[in-house]
């Protein structure tokens, strides 16, 4: 069943094992290969894993306008992908972006989001000002990428003009085998492109192979980076939502995974140390050494153990 109807859309769904569900999104720039170690493993522990390539990213429908990228749209998408699948219970589990809407399914949705396993990206609540008026505060007089990609078909030019070396670029940025993690996304002139200043490895990481490459450019070649893109552009959409969800807390076991030298938790070190206020049920804080922010494909062992530890327990 790789092509699903959910949500007026068509979703890829990388679906493989029999058991209790469990959903896993991708984040930026991804797709649903990024879970196959994960996918082997839940499938031989006896769940049902079900990856799909998030809306905007490879096979799934990339619609154009950002307001379809609206944090909303995405958990009534993973929601329509349960159901489509026949389950009516799911544990979710998200990185990086779907790490964020990992955390909204399983806030907005718990009767059928019953437990969430959230990487790199911690459960941030709803700050007092749009997100971007925050970050322009913050990184004033420097680039920051999230502000970077703001401007529709600027990062878009940058990186579908050679996609695999974009990709190359950025895994290897975010990676821990890198001597500066991070590199790039942050405290550049303005003015600057994303990949300015990113080195480009003379070889891959033993984690990441060239056919690890090859399907991930496939798949961004596929869909472009104007829907991945546009999920920046709707967070200010997304926060002038969520008034409403200000004070909601995420109810259900939880588990956070991420690696010691991912700037993303380094830059929200605060966010970790106030997660339990947010998500009473949080079971654990598994912080991996030597992992960077592709934490599923740099530690897959040390990630599938934590996860399946996890879910028995559950």
């Amino acid at each position: 069943m790789p092509i699903v109807s959910a949500n007026g859309r068509s979703h890829f769904v990388l679906d493989e094992g029999r058991g209790p569900l469990v959903l896993l999104l991708h984040g930026f720039p991804e797709s649903s290969h990024a879970w196959r170690h994960q996918v082997r493993a839940l499938a031989a522990a006896g769940f049902r894993a079900a990856a799909p390539d998030v809306r905007g990213y490879g096979q799934t429908d990339a619609p154009p306008d950002v307001k379809d990228y609206r944090i909303a749209e995405l958990v009534a998408d993973a929601a329509g992908v349960v159901e489509a699948l026949g389950e009516k219970r799911a544990v979710v589990v998200g990185h990086d972006w779907g790490a964020s809407i990992a955390w909204e399914c399983a806030r907005r949705r718990p009767e059928m989001f019953h437990a969430v396993a959230a990487m790199s990206v911690p459960f941030i609540p709803r700050a007092p000002a749009p997100p971007t008026t925050i970050l322009g505060k913050r990184f004033f007089g420097s680039f920051f990428y999230m502000l970077y990609f703001q401007e529709p078909g600027v990062a878009e030019k940058e990186l579908e003009a050679d996609v695999r070396r974009s990709l190359r670029l950025i895994y290897y940025a975010g990676c821990g085998d890198t001597p500066s993690p991070g590199l790039g996304f942050a405290f550049k002139p303005p003015g600057s492109g994303l990949l300015e200043g990113m080195i480009d490895p003379p070889a891959l990481p033993a984690w990441w192979s060239e056919a690890d490459l090859d399907a991930l450019t496939a798949s961004l070649q596929r869909s472009g980076f104007r829907g991945p893109l546009n999920r920046y552009r709707a967070m200010d959409l997304d926060w002038a939502e969520s008034e409403a969800l200000a004070d909601a807390k995420v109810d259900v076991p939880a588990i956070f995974i991420a690696g010691d030298r991912d700037m993303t938790v380094i830059l929200a070190a605060h966010a970790l140390e106030r997660m339990k206020d947010h998500v009473p049920q949080l079971r654990r804080q598994v912080i991996i050494p030597g992992g960077g922010h592709w934490i599923g494909e740099e530690k897959p062992e040390e990630v599938n153990a934590a996860l399946l530890g996890f879910l028995r327990s559950i």
